[in-house]
C-alpha cells in the first residue's frame, strides 16, 4: 500500500511501486481530469502539481510522491488563482479540442502562484512543456494575463 495526499485527502492505493502516478490517479483513484498525451513528459497534458511544483504524472513514480501533497485539475477551483485562471479561460474562450487543458491550467496556475505579473516570456518560459495541437497559445498568453490583472484588481478590492 502506497499513501498518497491528493486533493488534500489522504488516500491508500495499493499499486505498485514503479506504477506512473498519472495511472494511480485515472485508473485506481478515477480522477480522470488528467490526461494521457504523451508518456514521455514531451506535452504537458499530465501535468498535476506536487508540493506546489508542475510535475509530469505520466514519468513520475508513485512511489516518488507517497506522503507530498498532491492536486490535480480537480481541486484547481479550490484556491483563488485556479479560480482566477478557470474563468479567464472561460471568458477567453481559450479551448477548443480541450484535451490538453487540464494541464495547461496547472502550468498556469503554478505560474500565477509565484509570479502575480508574469511578462509574455515569462508565460511562455512556464508554459513551454505543455503542447496545444489546436495552437490556442494567444489565447492561453492572454487568459493568463487577463487571470493576473483580475488577481490584482481582488488583492486591492
Amino acid at each position: 500500500m502506497i499513501s498518497l495526499k491528493v486533493n488534500g485527502k489522504s488516500r491508500q492505493i495499493d499499486v505498485a511501486p514503479d506504477t506512473p502516478l498519472l495511472w494511480a490517479l485515472r485508473d485506481t483513484l478515477q480522477l480522470t481530469g488528467t490526461k494521457y498525451g504523451c508518456g514521455q513528459a514531451l506535452c504537458g497534458a499530465c501535468t498535476v502539481h506536487v508540493d506546489g511544483v508542475p510535475t509530469r504524472a505520466c514519468v513520475t513514480p508513485v512511489s516518488a510522491v507517497a506522503g507530498r501533497s498532491i492536486s490535480t485539475i480537480e481541486a484547481v477551483d479550490a484556491g483563488k488563482v485556479g479560480r482566477a485562471v478557470q474563468e479567464a479561460w472561460r471568458r477567453l474562450d481559450v479551448v477548443q479540442c480541450g484535451y490538453c487543458q487540464s494541464g495547461q491550467i496547472m502550468s498556469a496556475v503554478a505560474l500565477l502562484t509565484t509570479n502575480r505579473k508574469p511578462s509574455d516570456a515569462d508565460i511562455d518560459n512556464a508554459m513551454s512543456g505543455n503542447l496545444c495541437r489546436c495552437a490556442t497559445y494567444q489565447r492561453i498568453r492572454a487568459a493568463i494575463h487577463e487571470a493576473a490583472r483580475n488577481l490584482a484588481k481582488e488583492k486591492q478590492a
